[in-house]
């Protein structure tokens, strides 16, 4: 499998970035642990994850995705066979991107992770209270202590982003390598100015919500189809007119195909200018092996077209 550059990282990885989001939340540990192995046995080997998952399930304080990671880590062995993302900011336990917080924060995580090293560690949001300069100097000790290998933006607007990657060039300090925004098939304003920043500052992409909240899964289509969901509260958001014409599109692209509709939802992502590797998360083997094909799934010209 062609593995892809992550900004200028120096990190290459498959085109399929698996979301860990579930791990704890609405996959038990068990069904995590199943899940990594077929998704590292089919040759792929990016993952994601933050400290703050999954503090929002009930019962759940955060920190259990990590917990989850780590303990197949250790059960496994293959650390160097794997990219591991993580993310900081966002947990309510340690809140923001003030330098302290940072170096603190990055230490629960290496814990939680049973790993000496994090491959991509990123900023969960923006944090405006906070100079981008302290921020990247704490990012930038990690990376000379060996504890981080590169860094990325999560949720940052284009201001905000120019900005650090400004102070960066500055103060020669740590860049952020990669963006992690939403962007998928519906939710298209990344495309508008991030889009042209990441082009141009070589930036990768690794767009979260790939799949609409499983919108584009096909398999809701009202309100009653998303009762009982884990997801209903975000993915209800995208019951429009507008998108309902763009999953007409894709159903028709699909079937065309003989694939199924998210398929092809992931594979018009993976090609988009910039993206890297799209995330996505699955809780059986079965939705996994559908994204696995996904992402070596090409569309033509003429597919990519008729989506839109």
């Amino acid at each position: 499998m062609d593995k892809r550059k992550l900004g200028d990282s120096g990190i290459n990885v498959a085109p399929f970035c698996f979301g860990g989001n579930v791990f704890g939340w609405t996959a038990d540990e068990a069904t995590s642990s199943a899940l990594l192995d077929a998704f590292i046995g089919a040759g792929f080997d990016f993952i994601d994850t933050a400290d703050s998952y999954s503090a929002w399930a009930p019962g759940h304080t955060g920190g259990e995705s990590e917990t989850i990671l780590g303990n197949w880590l250790a059960a496994r062995g293959g650390r160097e066979k794997v990219v591991i993302a993580t993310k900081v900011g966002m947990w309510k336990t340690q809140p923001g991107l003030k330098a302290a917080n940072i170096i603190a924060a990055c230490e629960g995580s290496l814990k939680r992770l049973r790993t000496d090293y994090i491959d991509l560690y990123q900023s969960h949001r923006d944090d405006p209270e906070t100079a981008q300069e302290e921020t990247l100097e704490a990012f930038s000790k990690l990376r000379a202590a060996g504890k981080v290998r590169a860094i990325g933006a999560s949720n940052f607007e284009v201001p905000r982003l120019k900005a650090a990657l400004d102070a960066s060039r500055t103060r020669r300090l740590s860049h952020y390598a990669t963006l992690q925004p939403l962007y998928n098939l519906v939710d298209r304003d990344f495309e508008k100015e991030l889009q042209p920043l990441c082009v141009a500052e070589g930036i990768g992409v690794i767009p979260y919500f790939a799949l609409a909240s499983g919108f584009l899964t096909g398999k809701y289509r009202k309100e009653a189809d998303l009762k009982g969901r884990a997801r209903s509260a975000s993915a209800s958001r995208y019951l429009t007119p507008e998108n309902f014409a763009v999953l007409d599109r894709l159903e028709s692209v699909a079937k065309a195909r003989g694939v199924a509709m998210v398929e092809v939802a992931f594979a018009w992502l993976r090609d988009r200018a910039s993206v890297v590797a799209p995330i996505a998360s699955a809780t059986t083997v079965d939705q996994l092996k559908s994204l696995l094909h996904a992402a070596t799934l090409n569309l033509t010209p003429a597919e990519v077209a008729a989506l839109g």
